[in-house]
């Protein structure tokens, strides 16, 4: 009950309450230059600690970085939060403002209005609250009509303003469908959808940045495939979701990013190779030390996807917390995250690794973790790697001086053992 209150209340939410980086109701809004109000804390991130120059709600590019309480927005927001505390009952959500015949004539004009931004942003507001509205929505061909709109940005100049809020708009209300459909999938599979979609998470603001990667997550649940997308978009494409990926403050597009880059990378070996020319194993690797349990294991399954490849594990050596960074996660996280950990190390083990990469291990603290597995009960293929890994490289381990005695005594017995 608790869960579905706190949905109601979140549909209710004005937007314009809503910071347009991290979409949670502000605290301390301020205008910037450009006239867009932002959350104070996420604001100073995007400035300052990303060093961006640019609004993330227009795009603009800025110059006065002066940040300026909106004392009335505050006001208002402040307001409506001692609204909602005094409301004895839940609130239930207004009655839908639209019948079908004019559900039906919005959309039969909609593209021809000049006021199109005006008009998604009505429509954006009326299904949101009604699953019977969404179903008559999709049913009268309102999916197609918005895919008309995204694909205009391919037609228009890439300065066209209009034409990407309409855009935005549109991904807006396609955020808020569920596409259990084949026909509306099938729509935005097109290639044209694909790429004005790929253009937003470029280029769009903030909120369309992250209504287009959870429409991508989306798809990719019902094995949408990327292969063409990658050839076509190129590392671009795996910038645009690294960058997301690395967003600290909107962590659903974070959160979403990190599923559609699992998809995309176990489609293909050559999905792997741009994601690693994209710079993929640096960016996973500096995130895995603060990531929490179900984001650490994903990085995790991530890294060993890319480690598959030569290049994945060149990348992965030569970063200087990369062996030390997955080493910490071995029987410290999860038995998920230990066992794409000990993966990883045994693609890097097995493929004829440098002994700077052996001495690395030792260093950090893999060899150690390594052996402690072998004392836990029962068998696993986890196990049985970390085994086939000592026996492998333990004599070259016990060449360096700061290999500890009582491993040198371990190692020989299972030496002989063997």
């Amino acid at each position: 009950m608790a869960n579905e209150k706190q949905a109601d209340e979140s549909m209710e939410t004005p937007l314009h309450f809503r910071c347009p980086i991290s979409m949670e109701i502000m605290k301390d809004p301020v205008i910037i230059s450009t006239g867009v109000t932002y959350e104070r804390k996420s604001i100073e991130k995007w400035f300052f600690k990303y060093n961006k120059k640019t609004c993330p709600a227009t795009m603009q590019t800025i110059h006065n970085f002066d940040l300026t309480p909106n004392l009335t927005l505050k006001s208002l927001i402040l307001s409506w939060h001692h609204q909602q505390s005094h409301h004895s009952q839940p609130s239930s959500p207004p009655a839908v403002s639209i019948k079908h015949h004019e559900l039906v004539s919005l959309l039969t004009t909609i593209e021809s209005t000049p006021f199109m931004v005006t008009s998604l942003k009505k429509l954006r507001a009326v299904i949101g609250f009604n699953d019977e509205v969404k179903d008559d929505f999709v049913q009268s061909g309102g999916v197609e009509v918005l895919t008309r709109i995204i694909v205009q940005i391919l037609l228009v100049d890439t300065s066209d303003f209009t034409a990407f809020r309409a855009c935005e708009e549109a991904l807006a209300v396609l955020h808020q469908l569920s596409f259990s459909d084949e026909a509306s999938i099938e729509l935005l599979s097109k290639p044209e959808c694909i790429n004005s979609m790929a253009i937003m998470l470029q280029r769009g603001s903030a909120e369309a940045r992250l209504h287009t990667v959870s429409i991508f997550r989306t798809m990719a649940k019902v094995e949408y495939n990327w292969t063409w997308v990658v050839e076509d978009q190129g590392i671009d494409l795996f910038k645009s979701l690294l960058e997301l990926l690395s967003d600290e403050i909107n962590t659903k597009a974070s959160s979403s990013a990190l599923d559609v880059l699992i998809e995309i990378l176990n489609a293909s070996k050559k999905n792997r190779l741009k994601a690693i020319e994209a710079g993929a194993v640096c960016v996973l690797i500096e995130l895995l030390p603060d990531a929490n349990r179900s984001k650490c294991e994903k990085i995790l399954v991530l890294i060993k996807l890319l480690c598959e490849c030569a290049e994945g594990r060149l990348a992965l050596a030569e970063h200087r917390l990369g062996i030390a960074a997955v080493t910490k996660k071995i029987l410290r996280v999860s038995d998920t995250a230990t066992k794409y950990s000990v993966k990883i190390f045994w693609l890097i083990c097995t493929s004829h690794p440098t002994n700077n990469v052996l001495k690395e291990m030792l260093v950090s603290g893999s060899v150690k973790k390594l052996l402690a597995l072998l004392h836990m009960d029962g068998r696993s293929s986890t196990k049985d790697k970390a085994l086939k890994m000592i026996k492998l490289h333990g004599n070259s381990w016990r060449r360096y001086p700061c290999f500890p005695c009582e491993l040198k005594d371990y190692l020989r017995l299972l030496n002989d053992s063997s």
